[in-house]
């Protein structure tokens, strides 16, 4: 089981044109889980904002500075009051706490940031690439039955469609090309896997009638 969070557990190796990857290329093996986990750079970053903000409206709120109005004053117990708790929640959310967020098994996908559902490979149609507000993302097309069941479940009213279900790879310990081949990739072997049953199955079948 490879691990993208604050180590790469891969092997380096070129992956497709990718003049706006922000992390190295790695080589998916379609056999193993891929977890990945979020960019610890990117939270500690806001970690370090929030602190910032918190501590100014302190100041604010508590006369640290000469010449505080009253309005300054209330807008520092506002600010307090803001940025205190946004900043724990993203001391809550650093990735050495809380572990992957993305799960790319030979079997299936997982998306915690979108919902705890486990989406079978057997039941996307198509993982295809699309760009959203200038960023890329990923796009999971399921299958009619797939479709049914979103139109029932909770992630589809947090941002998963029924026809379509985005994944983002902002904000992950790895880039757009890694996370879209290793979707592609496993998604493939899934193909491969159901045709080669599918082969088998109907071998048993001609030599059961042949038998009879």
């Amino acid at each position: 089981m490879a691990m993208l969070g604050e180590s790469m557990h891969a092997h380096p190796d070129g992956v497709a044109d990718s003049p706006q990857s922000v992390a190295p290329a790695v080589c998916i093996d379609a056999t193993h889980d891929l977890e990945i986990g979020q960019c610890a750079t990117r939270l500690r970053l806001l970690v370090a904002a929030g602190f910032a903000m918190t501590l100014f409206s302190a100041s604010l709120a508590f006369d640290w500075w000469d010449g505080i109005s009253g309005y300054d004053t209330a807008m520092g117990y506002v600010g307090v009051a803001v940025f205190g708790p946004i900043t724990c929640w993203l001391i809550w959310m650093l990735p050495g706490e809380r572990g992957p967020v993305v799960i790319v098994t030979p079997y299936g996908i997982r998306d915690l940031r979108i919902g705890n559902e486990f989406l079978l490979w057997d039941s996307i149609a198509d993982v295809s690439a699309e760009e959203c507000r200038r960023h890329k993302v990923i796009v999971l097309t399921p299958t009619p039955a797939l479709q049914q069941q979103l139109c029932c479940i909770r992630a589809a009213s947090r941002g998963t469609q029924a026809d379509r279900i985005v994944i983002q790879s902002e904000g992950l310990a790895t880039d757009f090309d890694t996370l879209l081949r290793a979707c592609r990739d496993c998604h493939a072997a899934s193909d491969s896997r159901i045709a080669l049953r599918r082969d088998r199955d109907h071998g048993a079948q001609s030599m059961a009638a042949q038998a009879s």
